[in-house]
């Protein structure tokens, strides 16, 4: 007799289960059937890499992470333009980090099901259409409106962006793929958050927001001509949202980038404080210039073994992280060893996008951009804790406390990456 199957017994392409308990096909029927969808859903053929589209995706992430960040360089100019404090100013950066959490996973479990082109040309046009308005705004809650908007329409790609790189894939090249596609990520920390912030202040901080929304324009243009078109999730794979933050191996991850994450922004957004405070003859601007381009050392590091070692480059990234912390302590009177501790600081980081990323997807499966949704608000989370943890440390103690704060934090999420070893980081 042929094995009879229930969906809670078969597993789909990235080795999720679907859960409703029915009667299913049997074995040989299912594997045909799952080979034809594979087939007619892949829009490119098995084997080859899609270069240009992955690097769109890039060139999108790197416009949210820039349109996220560059307001904190910019805070007197934003505040003297609107006739408003700094401290309004800053929730520039609150507001679109709110409109991330708010709608993010709401965003993903509506569009899940429907074709991913359509849905990432429009999160594009919402998010152009924000930054336009903040870049002409002359009202202070027409403004932060708008990086609410922007912000949800950020969560919404965000998304779907790791979902999408690899339904466009092969799936060999799945994690390298990944690794592209989060590529903007530390470009926009590098590259976009200083520029944006010197362009503002040479000529005029509507400048910042106009640039963006020109870059914007153009990548948009190239998704529509360059980047592939994909299903969306397929109706009998749909998860509640409880249910896929259920599934084995996600709340694992969410729990190693919640950690990891609220380490890194401690010190990242108050490395002025802790430089001020060892009284190095290093800049601020340099000490994140260095970080960036180490950062992208780093994702070029993980997509070249990230699909043949993920765990390890997981365990070795964060290891990296605690050393780091190790040596911004006890070496903060050399410019020499806080620099080197700059560079294995950015190695780490670089890749951890794309690692959480990747075990988050094959944790979750067909329900991989919902469960990327969550590590979005995990993400804008640990940035929202970590700026007021970061203040109240700075507050009672000194910058000196902030890198014991991040190796202990990557410590507790080394630990929970070896204990969830089984689900969320296999060997």
């Amino acid at each position: 007799m042929e094995p009879i199957l229930t969906r809670a017994t078969i597993q789909d392409d990235a080795g999720t289960t679907p859960v409703d308990g029915q009667p299913h096909e049997n074995l040989d029927t299912y594997e045909e059937r799952r080979a034809s969808t594979q087939k007619s859903d892949s829009p490119v053929p098995a084997g080859r890499f899609p270069w240009a589209a992955l690097l769109i995706m890039a060139l999108m992430g790197f416009l949210l992470i820039a349109t996220e960040a560059m307001p904190a360089g910019l805070l007197p100019q934003i505040g003297a333009g609107l006739n408003i404090t700094e401290g309004t100013a800053g929730q520039f950066v609150s507001a679109y980090a709110l409109g991330t959490v708010i709608a993010a996973m709401p965003a993903i479990a509506m569009t899940r099901g429907m074709r991913r082109k359509p849905v990432f040309l429009v999160g594009i046009i919402g998010f152009l259409a924000a930054n336009l308005i903040t870049a002409f705004s002359t009202d202070i809650v027409l403004s932060l409106g708008a990086r609410l908007l922007a912000g949800a329409f950020s969560g919404l790609l965000w998304g779907m962006l790791a979902g999408y790189a690899r339904r466009i894939t092969a799936p060999e090249h799945a994690g390298r793929a990944l690794s592209v596609a989060c590529l903007g990520t530390p470009a926009g920390l590098a590259v976009g958050t200083p520029f944006g912030s010197w362009l503002g202040t040479t000529f005029h901080w509507r400048w910042s927001f106009g640039v963006l929304t020109i870059l914007t324009v153009v990548t948009l243009l190239l998704a529509v001509f360059l980047v592939p078109d994909a299903s969306g999730q397929r109706a009998g794979t749909r998860v509640p949202l409880v249910r896929v933050f259920a599934i084995p191996g996600v709340a694992v991850v969410l729990g190693v980038i919640v950690c990891w994450m609220l380490g890194h922004n401690i010190l990242y957004t108050y490395i002025g404080s802790y430089l001020r405070t060892a009284s190095l003859q290093l800049s601020v601007e340099v000490a994140l210039v260095t970080f960036g381009a180490a950062a992208i050392a780093g994702i070029a590091i993980t997509g070249a073994v990230i699909d043949k070692g993920l765990r390890r480059l997981v365990l070795l990234s964060l290891g990296c992280f605690i050393a780091a912390g190790v040596i911004f302590s006890v070496g903060q009177v050399s410019v020499v060893a806080v620099i080197a501790a700059i560079v294995l600081w950015g190695v780490a980081f670089g890749g951890a996008a794309a690692q959480l990323q990747t075990a988050i997807s094959a944790a979750s499966g067909e329900n991989a951009d919902v469960a990327n949704s969550m590590l979005g608000v995990a993400f804008n989370l640990a940035i929202f804790a970590a700026g007021v943890a970061g203040a109240v440390v700075i507050s009672n103690f000194d910058g000196l406390v902030l890198p014991v704060a991040m190796a202990g934090l990557a410590a507790i999420a080394l630990i929970i990456a070896v204990a969830g070893h089984r689900t969320a980081f296999p060997t």
